[in-house]
């Protein structure tokens, strides 16, 4: 299982305590994952949520990216199935083919930005389509 979380603490709403919170994204049984979790530890503020499939909500994103830094997904061979390419990209994101293009041109050129599992999850894609591809991390 790839994961990735951070711990943030913040304001509660309610009473104005320390509220923690535990967020992340994983990738469990070929499907992308987050999570997000909070208690108060001043009051009874807590919950709990995750989803899979779908977006991401651009919270959780912001908060895996500001911890972590971006990840960067290339294809180590340019010349990859273009058919293979866009197959893997569709089935990701359940994407059209006008957009699974654009995602494509972007992947073939600059590589494609994103969480670090995000990346992890298109790559594994296609690998599954014999299509070489590597994530590239930045030091922090």
């Amino acid at each position: 299982m790839i994961t990735q979380g951070v711990k943030v603490a913040t304001q509660c709403d309610a009473c104005g305590g320390v509220l923690t919170r535990d967020i992340g994204q994983f990738i469990d049984r070929g499907r992308l994952w987050w999570g997000s979790e909070g208690a108060c530890q001043s009051c009874a503020v807590a919950w709990c949520e995750q989803d899979s499939g779908g977006e991401t909500p651009e919270e959780v994103r912001q908060a895996l990216l500001s911890e972590h830094g971006p990840a960067r997904l290339r294809l180590m061979a340019p010349e990859a199935s273009p058919v293979a390419v866009l197959r893997a990209l569709r089935e990701a994101h359940g994407l059209t083919l006008t957009q699974a293009k654009a995602l494509a041109g972007e992947l073939k050129t600059t590589g494609l930005v994103g969480t670090l599992v995000e990346m992890e999850f298109i790559a594994a894609r296609l690998r599954q389509h014999s299509v070489r591809a590597a994530v590239e991390t930045s030091p922090r």
